[in-house]
């Protein structure tokens, strides 16, 4: 038998040795120091340790930085001055921001929006007011032509992308009232005269303002021209006061058929033909039953038919915007048949 008293535990034979405290952070040198990521990675484990021993409550536990999400930012910073890797030059960047129908050519999309209904029957109804003040007298046939001139001016400017353009719109609407008093004052069989000398005064007079300007070479460029061409189209719409009162009660009509037969959903080309001979035939009726013109009221027809034709397609140019198509789409089409019913009322007059 052991002499061992009983209950007594064979393993706790030996006596326990009692060990000295630790501190808790012993002082190592500094080759074995661990790494901060290893600290923060042993920090981590203990946490993890800790929250496995648990159940799951909702005591806040440390946040550990050892993911690199929680990084400080300067950790994440790159290199300010990376070395550039190899690569084609760089595209250069345009001189002025694209317009829209620049924007609508790169992307393959139509830049044609011709004028609908509602610009036609304006355009009807100042036809219309033409053809009435010419048969009244010259003076009620100013009122309307103005009106033409000065929306002539607007549209065609903001139909060039330049809006707002008020000096030069004025400059403009200045030449064709001037080429309207010149003719009244020299009579109608000056009118030539009257017209192309107020337009070559006029050209000099923007030649010299746009000199004058402080804007870049492309900005002065396209004032330029868009002032020429405005002043030229206002100037030779007073071919309505120069022309025979029966030209232009045929011609505005012939215009304001040609405008509505145009703007009915037909294909382009079923549509120039069906606006063309509407012309004709509103030439054939007025020249037959308003004017003394009779049969030749056709041929004034179908010439300012075609002259309005060409002033509608003008005004469908380039994604017009609806203040386009409510000025220029009602005004050019009258506006570009002015000469044509000047020269045909003269020849057949």
């Amino acid at each position: 038998m052991s002499n061992q008293p009983y209950g007594h535990d064979p393993y706790q034979q030996y006596p326990q040795q009692q060990y000295p405290q630790q501190p808790q952070q012993q002082q190592q040198p500094y080759s074995q120091q661990p790494y901060p990521q290893q600290q923060e990675y042993t920090q981590q484990q203990e946490y993890t340790q800790q929250w496995q021993g648990q159940t799951w409550d909702t005591q806040a536990q440390p946040v550990t930085t050892a993911d690199p999400a929680y990084l400080p930012p300067q950790h994440l910073t790159p290199n300010p001055n990376p070395d550039p890797e190899p690569g084609p030059d760089p595209a250069p960047a345009p001189e002025r921001p694209l317009t829209p129908a620049e924007r609508a050519r790169a992307a393959g999309l139509p830049t044609v929006i011709e004028p609908g209904l509602q610009p036609a029957a304006l355009t009807a109804v100042l036809g219309a007011l033409l053809a009435g003040g010419a048969a009244i007298g010259q003076y009620a046939l100013l009122v309307p032509l103005v009106l033409l001139q000065a929306v002539t001016a607007a549209g065609w400017f903001r139909l060039n992308g330049m809006w707002p353009a008020r000096q030069g719109i004025a400059l403009a609407f200045a030449g064709g009232l001037a080429a309207d008093a010149v003719l009244i004052g020299v009579g109608r069989e000056n009118a030539p005269a009257a017209i192309l000398g107020t337009l070559g005064v006029w050209v000099l007079l923007v030649l010299v303002l746009q000199l004058r300007s402080h804007a870049g070479p492309d900005e002065r460029m396209q004032g330029l021209m868009a002032t020429v061409a405005a002043s030229a189209l206002v100037i030779l719409a007073t071919g309505h006061l120069a022309a025979v009162p029966d030209a232009v009660v045929v011609g505005g009509l012939a215009v304001a058929a040609a405008v509505l037969a145009r703007a009915l959903p037909l294909p382009l080309i079923v549509s120039v033909v069906v606006g063309l001979l509407a012309a004709t035939g509103a030439g054939i009726v007025a020249g037959q039953q308003l004017t003394d013109l009779g049969s030749d009221g056709a041929l004034l027809g179908l010439g300012a038919g075609i002259c309005a034709l060409i002033g509608h397609r003008a005004a469908s140019y380039d994604l017009p915007s609806r203040f386009v198509h409510m000025t220029a789409g009602v005004a050019l089409p009258l506006a570009a048949a002015a000469p044509a019913v000047y020269l045909l009322g003269r020849a057949l007059g």
